[in-house]
């Protein structure tokens, strides 16, 4: 904790040339700090207000409802995600772009829920949605099958961010547990596909479900690839 005069700030009992310096920003980083580690639930201004050391109806001079500081909490995640580069093609492109959506989700997993939520999107939100469909415009894309290629990748980003923010395991080692324990509640002969998976896949030695992520973002990308082939085709 930093020292001011030789002695440490204490939350709560902010010094008069700390509050001064309260701005947008710091409030925004401080909301996302807090729902990260606390869940977007629990984020509270009065609680926002003493992980900044000032009273809450300060933070009313930053943004003017939690319905404003949501917005810019979304948009600072998106400001996290790099922007499509222009000397790639599009599949490599939304390659990248998917997997630091996935990287940034995985650092706040708050946020899977509220990314395209907001009636308000702030600027870096709106320079990545255009950035995407500009690339996949360029890139031969009509209108419509931009919009059918962004739809079908967030909702397999969001959907896989979801699903393994919600499994019972992290590690190989624990997915190896939790396979063993399944097999053991029930008769192989009984599920016999279920019972290959675990055995033969799941609890292979090394076995990591994060990579499921990029194996499917490929036949995502492979099927929008002779989309857009065979409309050019035409």
């Amino acid at each position: 904790m930093s020292s001011l005069g030789g002695r440490k700030s204490q939350p709560g009992h902010r010094s008069p040339r700390q509050r001064r310096t309260l701005n947008p920003e710091r409030v925004l980083l401080a909301a996302v700090s807090l729902a990260d580690d606390l869940g977007v639930a629990e984020l509270s201004m009065r609680k926002l207000g003493e992980s900044l050391g000032v009273e809450a109806m300060s933070l009313y001079n930053h943004v003017a409802n939690k319905d404003d500081l949501l917005d810019g909490m979304v948009d600072l995640v998106f400001s996290e995600i790099p922007l499509p580069a222009a000397n790639l093609d599009w599949r490599s492109a939304m390659r990248e772009r998917a997997i630091a959506v996935r990287a940034a989700l995985s650092r706040h997993p708050w946020a899977i829920g509220l990314m395209e939520s907001r009636r308000r999107p702030g600027a870096a939100t709106l320079r990545h949605h255009d950035a995407v469909l500009g690339c996949l415009r360029i890139a031969g894309f009509s209108v419509e099958l931009a919009a059918h290629a962004y739809s079908v990748l967030d909702s397999y980003i969001y959907g896989f961010a979801l699903n393994e923010q919600s499994l019972p395991f992290e590690t190989p080692e624990d997915v190896a547990v939790v396979g063993a324990s399944m097999l053991e509640q029930f008769p192989a002969e009984a599920y016999p596909h279920l019972s290959e998976l675990i055995r033969e896949h799941a609890m292979r030695p090394g076995y990591d479900y994060a990579q499921e992520f990029e194996i499917g973002l490929d036949l995502i990308l492979d099927a929008l690839e002779r989309t857009v082939r065979g409309g050019r085709r035409r």
